[in-house]
């Protein structure tokens, strides 16, 4: 708690920037955000908060961290602990069950409170990257009508790419072309040895040669807010945390892409040491789709999804090892 107050006090020396900027999460929706969108966004937003806020800076830095995800810290509702809050990501999802095979798996299906199956849940909680739960998690909270949930990314890049299968919530775009808003999610790919970018990643869905890519994608919460030129996006197990990132946009509301030469797909890649800081840039991203939302209004409303009820058939994780997160 020091550390927060620390940077808090921080904050107050820092140039003054619009309360928009700071704190895009707390500005209503602009008009025209579909109530979908404003659904996502809640729920994304409300997950931050109880994380501390932790966010990455323009520059691509991690400006600040509070809880990670096996901590057993209590986050800012004291009635819930960090571990036990990502365990019910992928148990409210309905992806733990495409994980049963893996160790610790059926452990967090289990109540907490039990050392034996605490330790097991907590082990797979670190060792099974869960930002594809989180956001599978976010639709359900957000009552998208059949949003297609998953342990893995590339799963509803494809449904988006594909278009209209099962009514599918979102449609792939260019993150290049078009501009991205309230409620849809941009993605990167990684652990790649060279960039795509879009084009690439049309080519390999048509061609299925995408398989099991392992990718990662975040909710936009807010883009251009109060004119400051800024993408606020949202999105789980990163630093291990829900953090907010803060991207780069242009005049015209377009995201701001590296050269593809400058791009890279691990801060490993680039080179980061502490000899070469400014190659340390976790912004620097192969950033290849954006998933425009198209579903115009929630399902009734639902508090949380028992996954042994009316669970959708999700699809086996791309990531049976332990990954590098």
């Amino acid at each position: 708690m020091a550390y927060r107050s620390l940077l808090c006090g921080l904050a107050l020396l820092a140039p003054a920037f619009s309360s928009a900027a700071v704190e895009a999460c707390d500005i209503p929706a602009r008009y025209g955000v579909s109530d979908t969108a404003k659904a996502i966004v809640r729920a994304a937003c409300d997950e931050h908060r109880l994380w501390y806020r932790p966010f990455i800076d323009r520059d691509g830095r991690i400006a600040s961290l509070g809880v990670t995800e096996a901590e057993s810290e209590h986050l800012a509702d004291n009635g819930l602990i960090a571990w036990q809050r990502v365990a019910g990501y992928w148990r409210e999802s309905a992806t733990l069950s495409a994980m049963g095979a893996i160790p610790g798996a059926t452990s967090c299906m289990q109540p907490a409170g039990n050392r034996f199956t605490d330790t097991d849940c907590r082990a797979f909680l670190i060792d099974n990257p869960w930002s594809a739960a989180f956001i599978s998690w976010v639709m359900t909270r957000a009552s998208v009508p059949a949003f297609n949930r998953s342990p893995r990314h590339i799963d509803y890049i494809r449904a988006a790419y594909q278009g209209g299968v099962n009514g599918t919530p979102y449609r792939l775009a260019d993150p290049a072309a078009e501009k991205p808003a309230p409620g849809d999610m941009l993605c990167f790919l990684r652990n790649r040895s060279s960039t795509l970018n879009h084009a690439g990643l049309i080519e390999a869905l048509g061609s299925g040669r995408a398989g099991n890519w392992k990718s990662h994608c975040e909710v936009v919460i807010g883009a251009n807010v109060g004119g400051d030129r800024t993408l606020y996006l949202v999105g789980g197990n990163v630093a291990n945390s829900v953090v907010m990132r803060k991207l780069t946009l242009d005049r015209t509301g377009l995201l701001e892409l590296p050269k593809a030469s400058a791009q890279a797909t691990s801060i490993t890649e680039q080179g980061c040491s502490p000899g070469h800081e400014e190659e340390c840039n976790l912004n620097r991203q192969d950033w290849a789709a954006l998933l425009k939302l198209t579903a115009i209004a929630p399902t009734p409303a639902q508090d949380s999804v028992n996954p042994t009820e009316g669970a959708p058939a999700v699809p086996a994780p791309d990531e049976p090892a332990p990954p590098t997160h």
